[in-house]
Formats: structure tokens, sequence, C-alpha cells
């Protein structure tokens, strides 16, 4: 297979995603964040994302999605989304899924949660990080497995990730994102 898997979220200044309710406040929704995770999205072969996350925006269902979830024993069509199959990974490999889903090479877009991050972070080819300074989510959801006791930006280069240019989105409230890369 050659499959090229990017993963993206945006985070808080404290590295959480969502807030103690687990739900991503609008706080830590911006627009120029949007356009970036959208166009990104727009050109994924793929997306992979855990039972609660979706990125809700008007071209998902367009989009062919892997959902994981433990509520099956290996893979199963999705009953919601007609694009989407579910997936357990103790039941099936990553690669079993992609085949299953119709996707054998191209870009994955991983969006989600923190366990899924997790699972990925030893074979992300870039890492799409994207920061909202001026936000603060105590309590909140981290974004990655170790967060908060160590950053977003640590849990990432001791992976083997290594920080690109950073890019602003949002000027106005100091919004970037940087791209973190696999260190050949």
């Amino acid at each position: 297979m050659a499959l090229r898997i990017d993963g993206y979220v945006i985070v808080s200044a404290d590295g959480m995603l969502a807030n103690a309710q687990n739900v991503m406040p609008d706080e830590l929704k911006f627009e120029g964040d949007k356009q970036f995770f959208s166009a990104a999205l727009d050109h994924a072969d793929l997306i992979v994302h855990g039972r609660n996350s979706h990125e809700q925006q008007p071209n998902s269902p367009k989009r062919r999605r892997i959902v994981l979830t433990r509520r099956i024993e290996a893979t199963a069509p999705d009953p919601e989304y007609p694009r989407a199959l579910l997936w357990n990974p103790d039941g099936a490999s990553f690669e079993t899924a992609c085949e299953q889903a119709g996707v054998t090479s191209g870009t994955v877009a991983i969006i989600g949660g923190p366990g899924v991050f997790g699972m990925f972070m030893d074979r992300y080819d870039t890492f799409w990080l994207s920061l909202a300074p001026n936000v603060h989510l105590p309590g909140g959801e981290p974004c990655f497995p170790g967060v908060p006791e160590r950053t977003p930006q640590q849990v990432l280069a001791s992976h083997g990730l290594k920080a690109g240019p950073t890019q602003m989105l949002d000027p106005v409230d100091q919004v970037s994102v940087t791209p973190w890369r696999r260190v050949a």
C-alpha cells in the first residue's frame, strides 16, 4: 500500500482539542483554520476518526471515511454514512480496513480524537498542528496521549516529527498551523 498519513488538529494554548464536556467549543473555531482544514480534507482520499469526531462540513457526506469503534468485531458498513466503514482495530489491521474502504493509495487524513491520533503517532508523514494561543480550556480533552504532562509539540517531536515553517491562519487571533514532518 502506498498511503500517505497526515494528521490534523487545532489545540488551545494548553494543548486541548475540546472542553471539559468533550465538545469542541466555539472559542476554538476560527475561519482561517476551518478553511485550511476543509481544503485539506477535500484533497484527502480517506478520512479516519473516532466515533465522537466528525468535521461536519458541507462536503463531509462526499468523503470516504473509516470510523473507529469497539462496537463491532472487525469491520462493517456504517449504517449512517454510505461512504463510511466502521473499524475495530482489535479485529482488523488498518491496511485491511483501508482495502475494505476502497483506498489502497493516496492521502489519509487522521482527524481525531486523542486515542485515534495516538494510534498513528509513529506513522504520520506530516501532522498539521494548528494552535490557538489565546484560548485556554482548563480540564479539557487533551489532543494526544501524554498531554498535558508534555506539550503537543514535545509529543510530536518524541515520535520523530520535526516542525516546519509556521503559517499564520488568523492574524487577529494569532492562530497558526505548523507542519510536523517525519524526519528521514
